[in-house]
């Protein structure tokens, strides 16, 4: 095997395999970036989305805030003598 020669014609095809691989990986990777971007985009959304029901959670425990002390304020008003 040392005394065999490198030629061109035997790095050609090595060079040629080599190149293809490199595509193919480099084809790969632009596949998984668009899944990461889309991946991404639909945590985001969904991070949205909890935030808004969050606002919306406490909008809600505010309405029945504001129900809950009218209701007292009533039961007061009937527990009260009338004179």
């Amino acid at each position: 095997m040392a005394d065999e020669l490198v030629t061109l014609e035997f790095l050609a095809p090595q060079q040629q395999r080599l190149l293809e691989e490199l595509s193919l990986i480099r084809d790969e990777m632009g596949t998984i970036r668009d899944d990461m971007q889309v991946l991404t985009a639909m945590v985001m959304r969904l991070d949205g989305t909890v935030g808004l029901v969050l606002t919306e959670l406490r909008a809600m425990h505010s309405q029945h805030a504001r129900l809950a002390n009218r209701v007292r304020r009533l039961e007061e008003e009937r527990e009260k003598p009338s004179l």
